[in-house]
């Protein structure tokens, strides 16, 4: 005679239970194979720099290689869809940015991923403030010297591209000061900044490193820093917000992995992560590309994410900033 139907449950939670240490097991095997950093910016940006910083010695401490993958593109999102329809196997990991988290939510009606839903955060690696970098021939050495011209004369800001963190930096310049400076992208920052050399727009906000070979020889002034303190790389020049108080705009990067990602793994990502933010190579080197170090908890990043998506969101609807396929 058959086995009653109602012996069935019983015999399934014995192989469930029989089955927990082959899971334990697996979980405590990872990783047991590379695993892939995804980056938003083709190879020698910002973000690649930041994100090979991490990887070297990630690969080292975890014992597998850790493939860095540019997917370059339609501002981040292409490199933010690919991993949040990743396996959350702990295998994927994604380089979190300004742009992708806190900015194009607000800018565009249509993304293919949300910041809540689809992401795990893992940890904040680091962030830095931008210049105010004018044309040499501008006559003006600080931010009051600027919004007074800007006033007078018709005045352009060049940027990376719409929608970019330069674009919204300017447009938060605009809104503080009660000024119209018009808005002129490029396809990168590089073009932007040589028409600011060349006198074509007045003045563009960018990274400190990009804009200081420049400023050496007198073709470019840089004027502020767009951070809440004073760069240690330039002690001498004052932040925007001594003049427009409560201006602040730093672009800043993470790691995050896709939603339902095992907690153990988020857990040992972030240990390891803040351990190699605490190497003096690491530090040195991110400190050298203006960079300051963070760290902190996945949930400390969560928190993080969700301030700035909200405070870059209010500015850049007050501005109308929209992005459209």
């Amino acid at each position: 005679m058959r086995a009653p139907i109602t012996a069935l449950p019983g015999l399934a939670a014995f192989a469930l239970i029989a089955a927990m240490p082959v899971v334990e097991a697996a979980e405590q095997a990872w990783p047991a194979r590379p695993l892939r950093f995804i980056i938003n910016s083709a190879p020698g940006g910002a973000p690649d720099i930041i994100g090979r910083l991490v990887a070297a010695p990630l690969a080292e401490r975890l014992g597998q290689q850790v493939v860095v993958d540019n997917r370059a593109g339609a501002s981040g999102i292409i490199a933010a869809e690919l991993v949040a329809r990743a396996a959350p196997d702990g295998y994927t990991m994604l380089l979190a940015t300004t742009t992708v988290f806190a900015m194009l939510p607000a800018m565009h009606p249509k993304l293919p991923y949300d910041v809540e839903r689809d992401f795990s955060p893992v940890g904040l690696i680091a962030s830095a403030a931008n210049v105010v970098v004018v044309n040499g021939g501008l006559p003006v050495k600080n931010i009051a010297d600027l919004v007074a011209l800007a006033k007078t004369r018709p005045l352009l800001y060049a940027s990376a591209g719409t929608g970019t963190p330069a674009h919204l930096a300017g447009e938060m310049m605009n809104l503080a000061a009660g000024l119209k400076m018009g808005h002129v992208p490029y396809k990168g920052a590089g073009p932007a900044l040589a028409d600011v050399l060349a006198g074509q727009v007045h003045l563009i906000i960018t990274s400190p490193i990009a804009a200081m070979p420049h400023a050496a020889g007198g073709r470019v002034r840089m004027i502020a820093t767009t951070g809440t303190m004073r760069d240690p790389m330039l002690p001498d020049l004052p932040p925007v917000a001594d003049t427009l108080p409560g201006y602040q705009i730093t672009q800043w990067w993470g790691m995050t992995v896709p939603a339902k990602t095992p907690r153990a793994v988020v857990q040992r990502l972030n240990r390891e992560l803040g351990a190699i933010l605490g190497q003096s190579e690491v530090r040195e080197r991110l400190t050298q590309q203006g960079a300051v170090l963070h760290g902190g908890t996945p949930e400390q990043f969560a928190q993080f994410i969700a301030a700035e998506r909200k405070r870059l969101g209010a500015i850049i609807r007050q501005a109308g900033i929209t992005l459209r396929d």
